[in-house]
């Protein structure tokens, strides 16, 4: 009995699935917000990233990134607009380790990287989080804390070397060697 030619070319082309290709199924395929890939100046397949290190393909509505041992994850709208403009994975951030989340208040919405967040509300945009501050941010409950969503990107302060993030109520302020200041607003 010789072999059915269409089973035999669907197993070819589930052989060459890739996490990317299985992470755009996952997520509805061309019917998902995701649509079809997307020709963004380096053709609509999978290529490298720069740095080294993982793959990436662009599709109508996102984009994926996959680097082994972390996965692969979709970075869409405003927060991908964000990222991009923090140099995607060769800036501080590096890949994205979840996709574009809900946060649990239902206010906003976060993707988490490697080296880093970003949170984005309506009211907010979206805004870079990372090294201490985010640590700190963390640990006071991130945006269910008193200092709530981030209102601009990590930023040099006023003291040298330092680094601060202002949020709805308050900033975080980072100053060497990892000394921190939170400051709420007083309404």
């Amino acid at each position: 009995m010789s072999p059915d030619p269409l089973l035999t070319q669907r197993r070819r082309v589930e052989a060459t699935m890739s996490a990317i290709d299985d992470k755009w199924a996952a997520l509805g395929g061309p019917g998902g917000f995701l649509g079809w890939p997307q020709d963004e100046g380096a053709g609509s397949e999978e290529m490298d990233t720069n740095p080294p290190g993982g793959r990436c393909r662009d599709f109508q509505g996102s984009s994926i990134y996959v680097k082994s041992g972390v996965g692969a994850f979709e970075v869409h709208g405003d927060i991908r607009l964000a990222w991009v403009r923090w140099r995607a994975v060769g800036g501080v951030l590096g890949f994205p380790t979840t996709d574009e989340t809900s946060t649990p208040d239902g206010r906003g919405r976060y993707n988490h990287f490697e080296r880093g967040s970003i949170y984005w509300t309506p009211q907010t945009g979206a805004h870079v989080v990372y090294g201490d501050i985010r640590q700190r941010w963390a640990a006071m409950g991130w945006e269910r804390s008193r200092l709530g969503y981030p209102t601009s990107d990590e930023r040099d302060s006023s003291t040298p070397g330092g680094r601060m993030n202002d949020f709805e109520g308050g900033v975080i302020f980072w100053t060497p060697p990892h000394e921190l200041d939170v400051r709420f607003q007083i309404d």
